[in-house]
């Protein structure tokens, strides 16, 4: 009689033989696998197509020029004087004393354009998210500024700071704040503060159209449990309000400091940079070291500082949203 296998090599033979089964591949299975390859990691793409190439064409490839001129010498008044310098164009930056006259200036414009803008546009925010008799009129005149072209708003407000026809001067007289009615967007000290007042005007429907619809995302029910529990107006606005609107408030106040930064359409119009560069701020040299000095190289090493510095602002901002969100 032939001898019977043993009980354990069986055992290992017919999980060898599972293993090879299923290893198999079928053809089947395999066309299935490039069908959904396809339609999971390639099909998308091939949709989005368009607008990759149209964003591609509209953004990267004027960024990627515009890096690249900040190494060149491209000034039209000396055409012949052209080429690839390195980093001299940076050098030259690190050097130039209008630059940081034009940052310090950009700091201080933005930071008080945002402060003023935030809290301003938050009471206003949270002013219409209650009831009350002409809400809706009251509505649509607080969210006028924002409709307002640029150059009319600038031009209204120069108005008002013109010690002749306007009636700012006259009125801070009054309040004891100025000496005499004078020019204030003439005076180096103060004239700053001319587009800083009309900016803030301009920007506070920003702030207060974006904060009220986060407002009336909030549950109702969590300031009903807390007025049972017996917290206060304040500890309300402290443990639910902010909370709720810290993602929000990130966001907003990180997309508008990129904007006041890069905004130089209203310090133009109303005092061209000066007296004495006082008004002049980053963007704005930029545009008169390009279009009045001609010299583009120049203008682009300014430009590639601006956007590192404020993508070094948008990381830093993008990092405290994440923690707000998972607090």
């Amino acid at each position: 009689m032939g001898r019977l296998p043993n009980s354990g090599t069986c055992q290992v033979e017919s999980r060898a033989v599972i293993t090879r089964k299923h290893n198999v591949v079928e053809p089947g299975e395999n066309r299935a696998r490039r069908s959904l390859y396809w339609q999971y990691a390639v099909e998308p793409f091939f949709y989005l197509s368009p607008a990759i190439i149209l964003i591609g064409a509209v953004m990267l490839m004027p960024l990627v020029i515009g890096i690249s001129y900040s190494f060149q010498a491209i000034d039209l008044l000396r055409p012949f004087n052209t080429g690839w310098v390195g980093f001299e164009n940076y050098t030259k930056l690190w050097s130039d004393r209008k630059f940081w006259l034009a940052l310090e200036n950009t700091f201080w414009w933005t930071f008080w354009s945002i402060t003023l803008q935030f809290f301003l546009g938050l009471g206003l925010a949270m002013l219409l998210n209650t009831q009350f008799y002409g809400k809706k009129l009251f509505q649509a005149l607080v969210f006028l500024p924002w409709a307002v072209p640029t150059f009319l708003s600038a031009l209204t407000w120069a108005w008002l700071f013109n010690p002749v026809i306007g009636p700012i001067p006259h009125w801070l007289t009054a309040l004891g704040v100025l000496s005499e009615p004078y020019n204030i967007l003439g005076d180096p000290d103060l004239a700053l503060w001319g587009p800083i007042t009309a900016n803030v005007w301009f920007g506070v429907p920003f702030f207060a159209i974006t904060l009220l619809a986060a407002l009336q995302s909030i549950p109702g029910d969590m300031y009903e449990a807390a007025e049972i529990d017996g917290a206060s107006t304040w500890q309300a606005f402290t443990k639910i309000t902010l909370p709720f609107l810290a993602p929000m408030i990130a966001i907003t106040v990180m997309l508008r400091t990129i904007w006041i930064a890069n905004f130089a359409d209203l310090i133009f119009v109303m005092t061209g940079g000066g007296p004495a560069s006082s008004t002049q701020i980053v963007s704005s040299y930029i545009f008169t070291t390009a279009f009045r000095k001609l010299d583009f190289g120049y203008a682009s090493a300014i430009a590639v500082a601006l956007l590192g510095i404020l993508m070094v602002y948008a990381v830093i901002l993008l990092v405290l949203r994440k923690k707000l969100v998972k607090f």
